[in-house]
């Protein structure tokens, strides 16, 4: 059994040591423990530290791609490189590396794909209020959205079996914390989540630059995935409400007729046919993505059954025997 963890890092030459240095190089039930960072276009020492530190893959974009671009790329190298399971961490130090253990375990027992550790958010001393309140919240659209029970949406420390690993594709500019969590759900994969403690403060956020901004994103991304994976449940939400609207107009429409009213209230007629035909529109958009959604899922499959073979035909040719402190460029 072969686990690798994997870091995205941009410019974290202050603190990837630190996190590092944490990191185990056992845990019961596994075999092989192996370090990988993805480089995300950095312009500081974070590549020297981490030959310093024996990490044993190293991943290089040549100019920031962002989070989720960085954390596709590590789970790919990861997969060529024979993990059987993948934790992923931040290079800030935030997450307790002894809590690893923990969060592999129920991948290791079979009863998870994926294991989300759930971080005590009222008693991180550095969070606002106001971004407790707001974490809590989008965890509960998240739970909404995927159909899971998982607490703490936005965390990244997460560890994913190399099964659930081939299946995930991220869409999203911004970050893969949210999207994975809802495709994971409607793909029906086993997703749990376990307590985790955190570490002292380090450094702000790079993520959350401002609140407005990070609520903006990531309603933008659980829409769009939302769309993607549910699109008739969506539209026909949609556009029931206008279809509503022009209904109520409607049935005014004909009490005031009926009641002998002096005005003809044709405005109210013409309203009531607008949003009633906007609404009808909406669920026909609704029926032809779902019918895009089923090609969709076709595809999935193709792409799933030829990661599979690119990526077992890497190992069998010994791809993944890396030197140590080896670098893939991208």
């Amino acid at each position: 059994m072969k686990l690798i963890i994997q870091i995205p890092c941009y410019n974290e030459e202050a603190t990837l040591g630190v996190t590092l240095s944490e990191l185990p190089r056992q845990l019961p039930g596994i075999d092989t423990i192996q370090w990988l960072i993805i480089n995300d276009g950095s312009i500081d020492d974070t590549v020297e530290v981490a030959k310093a530190s024996g990490v044993d893959h190293i991943v290089n974009f040549h100019r920031n791609q962002g989070l989720a671009k960085g954390f596709m790329a590590g789970i790919e190298a990861c997969l060529k490189a024979g993990a059987d399971i993948i934790v992923n961490t931040d290079a800030d130090n935030q997450y307790c590396a002894d809590d690893i253990g923990k969060l592999i375990q129920p991948i290791l027992e079979g009863r998870a794909d994926i294991v989300v550790g759930a971080r005590p958010i009222q008693q991180i001393k550095h969070f606002s209020p106001t971004k407790k309140f707001l974490q809590n919240l989008g965890s509960w659209v998240v739970r909404i959205a995927s159909n899971t029970k998982i607490p703490d949406a936005p965390s990244g420390f997460r560890a994913i079996s190399r099964d659930a690993a081939m299946q995930l594709n991220v869409f999203s500019q911004y970050t893969y914390t949210l999207e994975t969590i809802i495709q994971a759900g409607q793909k029906d994969m086993a997703i749990t989540s376990v307590p985790i403690r955190t570490n002292d403060y380090l450094r702000p956020s790079r993520l959350v630059k401002s609140i407005p901004a990070y609520i903006q994103r990531s309603i933008f991304t659980i829409i769009r995935i939302f769309m993607t994976y549910k699109p008739l449940r969506f539209f026909t939400i949609l556009g029931s409400i206008p279809f509503t609207i022009g209904l109520i107009l409607c049935f005014r429409w004909l009490i005031l007729f009926f009641l002998g009213t002096p005005k003809s209230h044709v405005p109210s007629l013409i309203l009531a046919a607008i949003t009633m035909v906007i609404g009808f529109q909406l669920w026909v958009f609704g029926l032809v993505a779902d019918l895009m959604a089923v090609n969709r899922k076709l595809l999935e499959d193709i792409q799933l059954r030829l990661r599979r073979r690119e990526i077992e035909g890497a190992n069998n040719h010994g791809i993944s025997n890396w030197k140590s402190n080896s670098v893939k460029e991208r």
